[in-house]
C-alpha cells in the first residue's frame, strides 16, 4: 500500500495525525510506503521576479528579490516535511514539487492507494465550503482513494444549511 499526505502549512498536524492512525490499525497499512508532500507554489517568486526585471533589476541580477523568495521557500519546504515525518514516527519518503499546486498534488497521487489531504476552508460549518479551491479540485481529480478529514473539530449537524425554498 503506499499512502501520500499533503503537507500545507494550516493542516499539516491533522493529514499527519490521521495518517498515524490509519498505519496502526493493523491490516498490513504499518507495511506501507508512506510518502509526504509539499508542494510550492512559484506564482509568488515568479511575480518577484518578474518585477524586478521589469521595474528595477538592470544590471543588477544580485539583488532578484525573487531569489531570496525562492531559497526560503527551499528551507520552509524542508522544515515542514522533517517536523512532519517526525510527527508521524514512521519511514516516509520526503517529496517537495513546484508548480501549480493542486496539478501537482494530483501528478503525486498517480499510482497511489490512498491520498490523505486536509479540509482547508470554512471550518465553522458542514458543506463544500469548507474546501478551498486547489483541495476541491484534488479531490475531484484524484485517481485514487481519498481520506479527506477535519484539521479541528468538525462542526455539528446544526450547521447544515436548510433545505432550499
Amino acid at each position: 500500500m503506499i499512502v501520500l499526505i499533503w503537507i500545507t502549512e494550516g493542516t499539516w498536524r491533522s493529514t499527519v495525525d490521521a495518517a498515524r492512525a490509519q498505519l496502526s490499525s493493523g491490516g498490513g497499512a504499518g507495511e506501507a510506503e508512506v510518502r509526504l508532500l509539499y508542494v510550492t507554489d512559484d506564482q509568488v517568486a515568479d511575480a518577484a521576479h518578474a518585477a524586478f526585471a521589469g521595474l528595477l533589476g538592470r544590471g543588477h541580477p544580485e539583488r532578484d528579490p525573487g531569489d531570496r523568495m525562492e531559497e526560503l521557500g527551499r528551507t520552509a519546504a524542508a522544515e515542514l516535511l522533517e517536523a512532519a515525518a517526525a510527527r508521524l514516527g514512521h519511514p516516509a519518503v520526503r517529496l517537495h514539487r513546484h508548480g501549480r499546486v493542486e496539478h501537482e498534488v494530483v501528478r503525486a497521487a498517480d499510482g497511489v492507494d490512498l491520498l490523505i489531504c486536509a479540509r482547508d476552508g470554512d471550518r465553522d460549518r458542514l458543506g463544500p465550503h469548507s474546501l478551498g479551491h486547489a483541495t476541491r479540485f484534488v479531490v475531484d481529480h484524484a485517481p485514487c482513494a481519498v481520506l479527506l478529514v477535519w484539521p479541528v473539530p468538525a462542526p455539528g449537524l446544526d450547521s447544515l444549511p436548510p433545505p432550499p425554498g
